[in-house]
């Protein structure tokens, strides 16, 4: 396995954790770099590079970070959202992944990058659910920040530090350990 190849992972890695915060946002990011060659990707995914996607990904994004601040809303977006983060993670890592056969890509965009992009969707709806119990939708606006502001900050990472992006996510990861482990009922 190549350097590039082990930096196209991680690149992928950080862009489906960011798709489990927000899921048009990353794959705006990805377009944007492909878009200035600053990204190369998969012949099959040249596409995202197009002006037609970047705009279609950049309308996409605004709408979804505007709508996550709609009382109410932001919860019906959390409820259809996890299955549309899994497949935005697993299309991001298949994207990106470099020199590898079709069936280790698409096993490690299932995998890594769906598996990576779910767990934080998890996280993230369960967050927003606490904080609608807790204090009737108004501290969401401030979890949609912080969502935002992740997704942000791991996308333009992992385009641009892959390897610093991995270290957000594991991060990110063991918050979201932590998150469950407290919600478990513990045993006495």
């Amino acid at each position: 396995m190549t350097s590039e190849t082990i930096i196209s992972i991680f690149l992928g890695i950080g862009l489906a954790a960011s798709a489990g915060f927000r899921i048009f946002l990353p794959l705006f990011a990805l377009s944007l770099a492909a878009y200035f060659d600053i990204w190369h990707l998969n012949d099959s995914w040249e596409w995202i590079g197009s002006i037609t996607a970047l705009i279609i990904l950049g309308i996409a994004t605004i709408v979804e970070i505007f709508a996550y601040y709609i009382p109410w809303v932001d919860n019906l977006l959390d409820s259809i959202a996890l299955p549309l983060a899994t497949i935005a993670g697993t299309a991001v890592m298949a994207s990106t992944v470099a020199d590898l056969n079709p069936a280790y890509t698409w096993t490690l965009a299932i995998i890594a990058g769906g598996g990576t992009a779910t767990a934080i969707k998890g996280a993230s709806a369960s967050t927003r659910l606490a904080s609608t119990a807790t204090t009737a939708g108004m501290a969401n606006p401030v979890v949609s920040s912080l969502e935002t502001g992740t997704a942000a900050a791991v996308s333009t990472a992992s385009i641009f530090a892959p390897v610093l992006a991995v270290i957000f996510v594991i991060i990110i990861l063991a918050f979201v350990f932590l998150f469950y482990r407290r919600l478990r009922p513990r045993k006495k």
